[in-house]
């Protein structure tokens, strides 16, 4: 284990500062918000902000670093990171804070990609499954690590901010200082949604609709759990346990998905969030225990299900392309996560805290039904055909980089192919051929 790690320690740190960074700079923006009156219709903005910055850094970044590398890039993309997080201390106005957290959401996706791509580069076959594993609980650890640390003193001043500008300047220390060769070109992912679609309608759909019911809730949450009249602890909590109960959640669920038909485990896990959506809806909990609770059963489901379409839509992947597959899910996912806090910030506007989860039910409800219609039109996955189950990062956490390296030893170079191939070639699969046909 100790010497899988030294290699990539430096890595390791520098994705660790940026997460911690990146958990904090996430929380003290709604806290401190709802301080200062925001509405919940802002507040709901910045997530979109910050969801339209971080696609365009998954599809932007690829180009900067091949401009100037990625030592440079990664420097540039903590500075701003930085600059953005003191820039809405010092003008705390809706006005100022939603295109600046659009920055943020730029620079981390560059970031994140250009740290992933570093790891993927210095993994070995034998070691990329056991680094990406220790890659995994890092960033966990250190995104509840930032978020608890509000707790610690006051959200109203201007320290929180100022700890994480620190914090994402500490972040590109590691990677300067690494005497590693640089790593071979980002992946570079386009959006095609005709062949996503023919490739699994199911994924499609449900990837969509987990974006917009999970970033409505990362943005959202902390305002919830204010304005039901939690403490800051509380809130804390509130935001960081849905968190690691999804994580935890992934090993039962992607055995279970391992072993029958993966679209029957995503309609139980969008059942048991649904259920935790109508409780938080029908009981309007306002004690601490209750609440948490709760919330960690809902955390469970809506935090395991990323996964589980993302090894769905593998199953149907043609040889080769599931690097390819994941990255597009990944963008359908950033789309739901512009769409997922707008109209949440509205409906909580409009009809109190509750609308918060009164969005994420419509999310549930539409993805459940879909779900039922295609198992009933379409045949599942043989057993014997189906990939490997993969843990992964919490969706908002992931990049194009995330599918490579966690890719298998068959997959994981760098696919600068996959935006330059011929329009004949990796036809997608036609009905009736192979497993493809099976539903999708």
């Amino acid at each position: 284990m100790v010497r899988q790690i030294v290699p990539v320690f430096a890595l390791l740190l520098g994705s660790a500062l940026l997460l911690f960074a990146g958990g904090m700079h996430g929380l003290i923006l709604p806290v401190r918000g709802s301080i200062e009156g925001f509405s919940a219709s802002a507040l709901g903005l910045l997530g979109t902000g910050w969801a339209v910055g971080y696609v365009a850094g998954c599809l932007i970044a690829p180009r900067l670093v091949g401009m100037v590398g990625h030592i440079r890039t990664f420097g540039v993309m903590c500075a701003m990171a930085a600059a953005a997080v003191l820039l809405q201390a010092l003008i705390v106005e809706t006005w100022a804070w939603i295109p600046v957290r659009a920055v943020s959401g730029f620079c981390f996706a560059g970031a994140a990609m250009i740290v992933e791509s570093w790891l993927n580069d210095r993994a070995q076959p034998g070691t990329r499954g056991t680094i990406f594993g220790i890659y995994t609980m890092v960033n966990l650890v250190a995104v509840t690590a930032g978020q608890m640390a509000i707790s610690l003193g006051d959200a109203s001043g201007f320290v929180f901010f100022a700890v994480a500008a620190i914090v994402y300047c500490l972040a590109l220390v590691p990677t300067a200082l690494s005497t590693s060769a640089s790593p071979a070109p980002l992946t570079s992912v386009r959006l095609d949604l005709p062949a996503l679609w023919r490739n699994s309608p199911v994924a499609v759909v449900a990837v969509f609709l987990v974006g917009i019911s999970n970033a409505a809730f990362g943005t959202l949450a902390a305002v919830y759990a204010d304005r039901v009249g939690l403490a800051l602890t509380a809130i804390a909590l509130f935001v960081s346990i849905p968190v690691l109960a999804g994580a935890l959640a992934q090993i039962p669920i992607g055995l279970a998905s391992d072993r029958m038909d993966r679209r029957k485990v995503l309609l139980a896990t969008a059942v048991v969030a649904l259920a935790a959506d109508l409780a938080f809806v029908l009981l309007l909990p306002e004690g601490r225990l209750l609440n948490l609770l709760l919330v960690g059963a809902f955390g469970a489901a809506i935090f395991a299900m990323y996964p589980i379409i993302v090894a769905h839509a593998n199953d149907h992947a043609p040889p080769g392309t599931s690097i390819q597959v994941s990255g597009g899910l990944l963008m359908v996912f950033g789309l739901g996560s512009i769409l997922g806090p707008l109209v949440a910030g509205v409906a909580m506007t409009e009809l109190g805290p509750g609308g918060l989860f009164l969005t994420t039910v419509v999310a549930h409800v539409l993805m459940i039904v879909f779900t039922i219609w295609r198992m009933a039109v379409k045949a599942a996955v043989p057993e014997d055909q189906k990939t490997p189950f993969q843990i992964s990062v919490p969706a908002r956490a992931a990049t194009p980089e995330t599918a490579a390296l966690s890719a298998g030893e068959d997959e994981a170079e760098p696919l600068e192919a996959s935006e330059e191939d011929a329009p004949g070639d990796d036809p997608a699969p036609e009905e009736g051929a192979g497993p493809e046909s099976a539903d999708r």
